[in-house]
């Protein structure tokens, strides 16, 4: 085993990213240099994941014609969400709520079909998949962040129609659509706070001891 220290600056540069991370859906025209990207891939790639299943696979959409596609798929289901919402539809439809045909990298992240990993699964098979493909989509957030790059996840969308897109085989599920690219700056708070749409609640009221506490 191999014994690493991280010195006060290391450490304080990995809080920094975490706090600074943010949830990016306003990009500026540019590349993201191939050295760049294949850091953050093995970045993601490193996370941990029940099992070592490793459920994650990543797609780059370059196709042009297959991005727009991919934009209207995610524009039917901002409707969808709007006439869900009731009152707030006209309020959430003001909402900037993704960044797919301005970001310089498309990725979407699928979980394979399951490989019958029984390791830590047993119970909660699906959501252990799930849990381990968040973390690798959170490693590569925070590796975009120290690289100054802006990261948006992109939920809207219906996955059989996403799946199907993109050719996706038997009991694969694709979870998220990535914008990535170069901003003119990160929000100082997250968007959603900033638009007044929710704001975040403090740690000391979901943090509880010994058992969920009585109402």
């Amino acid at each position: 085993m191999s014994e690493l220290v991280f010195d006060p600056a290391a450490r304080e540069a990995v809080y920094r990213a975490i706090h600074a991370r943010r949830d990016v859906r306003h990009f500026v025209p540019g590349a993201v240099d191939e050295a760049v990207l294949r850091r953050l891939l093995e970045a993601a790639h490193a996370a941990p994941s029940v099992g070592l299943m490793q459920p994650w696979r990543f797609i780059r959409v370059r196709d042009a014609a297959r991005r727009a596609a991919i934009a209207e798929l995610v524009e039917h289901e901002r409707q969808a969400t709007a006439q869900a919402l009731g009152p707030r539809g006209a309020e959430f439809l003001a909402l900037k709520v993704e960044g797919v045909r301005e970001c310089a990298e498309l990725l979407v992240v699928a979980l394979a079909p399951d490989d019958g990993t029984l390791f830590g699964r047993r119970t909660l098979p699906r959501e252990m998949a799930l849990a381990s493909a968040a973390c690798a989509i959170q490693n590569l957030w925070l590796a975009a962040r120290a690289e100054n790059l802006g990261l948006g996840w992109v939920s809207l969308f219906e996955p059989g129609a996403l799946a199907e897109l993109l050719e996706l085989p038997h009991g694969a599920l694709p979870i998220a659509i990535l914008c990535l690219g170069p901003v003119a700056a990160f929000y100082e708070r997250p968007l959603l706070e900033l638009a007044g749409w929710r704001q975040a609640r403090p740690l000391a009221e979901l943090l509880h001891d010994e058992r969920w506490p009585a109402p």
